[in-house]
């Protein structure tokens, strides 16, 4: 099942044209790691005949005021990305590990902005969180045979999906990198770890020796899980740029410092 359009509905317990879970075969994130993490929760999208749903995507905190995810998680009744406004009720929770904690932040997303020939968008909310540290974007070419991490609110399995209440984790491998994007593989703790539905947008990272992190990619589309295919993700550095310029986050290129835009 496509993400592109798995993502634009919940399960269909809610009668959303989709379903999925977080992370298939990963870890739960111990409480306090990696406190960038979003989860987009969406309501009342409205569809062609009129009728709504409820929706949700993963993502990451780049800047105090921005979140990063994918693009196809707004859109408008034909499935159109759109920027501007938020097309309907959006929140971001950042900093929380179960959802059943409060701990970290709910904002309200004010505003999309849609990046060209990527399947990336960026989200402003509506208030700086400026106690989470943002994750650091990569503006170096991937690498074939690196590893990454990724973080998401997704589904578990593609078997009567439901949204994961606890944030899950994997490690990838990129397999190859093709155009915009950045194709990889499960690689730990299983070879068939994979995101799944409302991982859309999750955030695919370097953990760099020095304990950082820096962004690589994000989540846009792939089989149904759990699965040992490629899984497609749309890269940042191509994008690094605009990311700074519109966010003002910090970019970084290997084995250099970072900078921060306007």
């Amino acid at each position: 099942m496509s993400w592109a359009f798995a993502a634009l509905g919940l399960s269909t317990v809610l009668a959303a044209p989709g379903v999925a879970h977080a992370i298939a075969n990963g870890t739960p994130v111990a409480d306090g790691e990696y406190q960038f993490s979003t989860k987009l929760t969406m309501t009342s999208i409205p569809r062609a005949d009129g009728t709504v749903y409820d929706s949700a995507c993963s993502g990451a905190l780049v800047a105090p005021q921005w979140i990063i995810t994918a693009g196809h998680c707004f859109h408008d009744t034909s499935g159109n990305r759109v920027s501007g406004p938020v097309p309907y009720s959006t929140t971001a929770t950042v900093g929380r590990t179960d959802m059943t904690a409060t701990t970290g932040y709910i904002v309200d997303v004010t505003e999309v902005r849609q990046a060209s020939r990527h399947d990336v968008a960026l989200a402003k909310l509506a208030t700086p969180i400026t106690d989470i540290a943002p994750l650091p974007v990569s503006s170096s070419s991937p690498q074939t045979g690196a590893v990454l991490r990724m973080t998401g609110w997704g589904a578990t399995s593609s078997v009567n999906p439901t949204p994961a209440t606890h944030l899950q984790t994997g490690q990838f491998k990129i397999s190859r990198v093709a155009g915009t994007s950045v194709m990889v593989v499960g690689y730990a703790p299983a070879p068939d770890t994979s995101a799944c539905l409302w991982d859309s947008g999750a955030p695919y990272f370097m953990e760099n020796a020095d304990g950082t992190q820096t962004l690589v990619s994000v989540e846009s589309d792939g089989p149904a899980c759990p699965h040992s295919r490629e899984e497609t993700t749309s890269r940042v550095d191509r994008i690094a740029d605009w990311i700074q310029q519109t966010a003002g986050a910090t970019v970084v290129a290997a084995g250099g410092r970072g900078s921060h835009g306007r």
